[in-house]
C-alpha cells in the first residue's frame, strides 16, 4: 500500500513538471514568433475601402480624390468600363451659376428642370476605385500642352463640362472660334494649356446642308477617300480624344475618287445602297491610320459610340425622355444600330492598336458606350429649350434632346475616367 502511495506521488510530482516544462516553452515561443514575425501592410480592397493617409486634400471642401497609387486590385489590371453608377452625396463640381461655358440647350437647370437626383451619381468600376477628377492635377499635367477634342457635338458637349470643372481651378480665354461657333479654342494662362474643340462630325470630308436645328434642304455628301480638315491642325496637338458618331445614320451619298459609290437611306435616287456600316468603317479605318502612322506622335483617345434615350419615337418624331434615375445593368439592352456601331469601332481600334505598337505611339480605347446606356435620366429632354411648359410655351410643339447630357450631368464622369487613364499611362 505505502508502495503504490509513493509511485503515485512522484507520478504526480513528474506530470507537474512536464506541464510547467510545456507552458514555459509555449511562451518562450510565443515570445520568439511575436518579436521575430512581422505584420504585412493592410492592402486596398477592390471594395472601395481606402486608408485615411491615402485621401488627397479636398477639392471644394467636401470632394475627395482616392490617390491614384490606389486605383486598381491587386493583380494591377481594372475596366474602368464595366461598373455601376452609384449614389454621390457630393454631388458636381459646378452648378449653371458657377460656370461660364455651358451652351443654352444643354443648361437644364436654367431651362426649367426641377428633379436634381441625376446630378447625384458616380461611375463606380466593380474591381477597383475610380479617383474623381482633379482640375489642379489635370493643368499641371497639361502645363504647356495642347488638347484637342476632334468630332461631333456629343465633343463639345465633352469639351463645356471639361471647361466647367477645370474653371473652378483656373478661368479660361477664348482664343478662337469659328463663324458658328463649332470649332473654338480656349487658353489657360498660368499653365500655358491650349484645349480645342474642332468640329468634324463625320472626319472625312463632308458637303452638308443643315441648319443648327438639324433641318437639311439636301442629302449630305461625304468623300471617303478625304479626310477632314482636323489634319491639318494634327501637328499642334500633343493630346486627341477623337470619335464618329450618330451622323453617318443620316441619309447620305458616298463618294470616292469624285465618284459615287454608294449611299444610305437614299431611296429614289437611283444610287446603290450600301449602307452606313461601309462607310462607317472606311472613315474610322481612315481617321485612324492616319492619326497611328503619322510622325507626329500624338496621344490620342478613341471614343465610342454614345447612346441616345429617346422612347416612343424619334427626335423628330415625337421621342422623349423624361426618367429620373439610372438604369441597372440588364435593365436595357443596347440597340442594334449601336451595337452595329460600336462593332465597328472595336474592329478599327484593334487595327490601330497593332499598328500602335509597331511605331510606338499611344492610342486608347475611351469606351463610354455601356456608361452613357445606363443613363436615360441625364438628357435634356423637353429642356434643351428655355422653360417649355411655362404659361406662354403650352401650346408650343417641344422638341426633345435625349442625346446630349445636361451641364452638370453623367457626362462630367468621362472625365474622371479620361483623366485616370491619362494618369495610368
Amino acid at each position: 500500500m505505502v508502495s503504490n502511495n509513493v509511485n503515485k506521488k512522484q507520478f504526480s510530482v513528474v506530470f507537474v513538471k512536464f506541464a510547467v516544462c510545456f507552458l514555459l516553452m509555449g511562451l518562450a515561443y510565443r515570445l520568439f514568433y511575436s518579436s521575430f514575425m512581422q505584420f504585412p501592410p493592410v492592402e486596398v480592397s477592390d471594395k472601395g475601402f481606402v486608408p485615411e493617409k491615402t485621401l488627397q486634400p479636398p477639392l471644394e471642401s467636401v470632394n475627395r480624390t482616392v490617390d491614384v497609387t490606389e486605383r486598381s486590385p491587386q493583380n494591377g489590371k481594372c475596366d474602368l468600363y464595366i461598373g455601376d453608377w452609384v449614389p454621390d452625396p457630393t454631388g458636381p463640381f459646378y452648378t449653371n451659376n458657377t460656370c461660364y461655358s455651358i451652351e443654352a440647350h444643354q443648361n437644364c437647370m436654367r431651362n426649367g428642370r426641377l428633379d436634381t437626383g441625376y446630378l447625384y451619381w458616380r461611375w463606380k468600376p466593380r474591381n477597383c476605385e475610380l479617383p474623381k477628377f482633379n482640375p489642379k492635377r489635370f493643368l499641371d499635367m497639361m502645363r504647356h500642352k495642347s488638347v484637342a477634342f476632334i468630332g461631333d457635338s456629343i465633343m463639345r458637349n465633352h469639351v463645356q463640362s471639361l471647361l466647367c470643372i477645370l474653371s473652378q481651378e483656373e478661368k479660361s480665354e477664348e482664343v478662337y472660334h469659328d463663324q458658328q461657333y463649332k470649332s473654338r479654342r480656349w487658353y489657360f494662362p498660368t499653365h500655358d494649356l491650349n484645349l480645342s474643340v474642332v468640329w468634324s462630325p463625320f472626319l472625312v470630308k463632308a458637303d452638308i446642308f443643315e441648319d443648327n436645328n438639324g433641318v437639311s434642304t439636301d442629302i449630305v455628301q461625304l468623300h471617303l477617300d478625304e479626310l477632314d480638315v482636323w489634319t491639318r491642325q494634327f501637328d499642334n496637338f500633343d493630346y486627341v480624344v477623337i470619335a464618329g458618331g450618330k451622323w453617318y445614320l443620316k441619309t447620305a451619298v458616298y463618294c470616292e475618287n469624285n465618284t459615287i459609290v454608294g449611299c444610305h437611306n437614299c431611296a429614289g435616287k437611283n444610287i446603290t445602297e450600301v449602307g452606313f456600316e461601309y462607310a462607317y468603317r472606311k472613315a474610322l479605318n481612315s481617321t485612324l491610320k492616319y492619326i497611328t502612322r503619322s510622325k507626329h506622335k500624338a496621344y490620342a483617345l478613341f471614343r465610342t459610340t454614345t447612346p441616345d434615350h429617346f422612347e416612343n419615337g424619334e427626335w423628330n418624331t415625337g421621342g422623349y425622355c423624361n426618367r429620373t434615375g439610372p438604369f441597372k445593368e440588364g435593365d436595357i439592352d443596347i440597340r442594334d444600330i449601336d451595337e452595329i456601331m460600336r462593332k465597328i469601332e472595336l474592329d478599327e481600334f484593334e487595327r490601330a492598336l497593332r499598328i500602335s505598337s509597331e511605331v510606338g505611339m499611344t492610342v486608347k480605347l475611351f469606351d463610354t458606350t455601356f456608361l452613357s446606356l445606363l443613363r436615360p435620366d441625364g438628357h435634356p429632354g423637353a429642356y434643351r429649350q428655355f422653360q417649355p411648359f411655362a404659361e406662354g410655351n403650352r401650346r408650343t410643339e417641344v422638341q426633345n434632346d435625349c442625346l446630349h447630357w445636361c451641364l452638370p450631368g453623367p457626362i462630367d464622369s468621362w472625365n474622371d475616367l479620361m483623366m485616370e487613364t491619362l494618369v495610368s499611362s
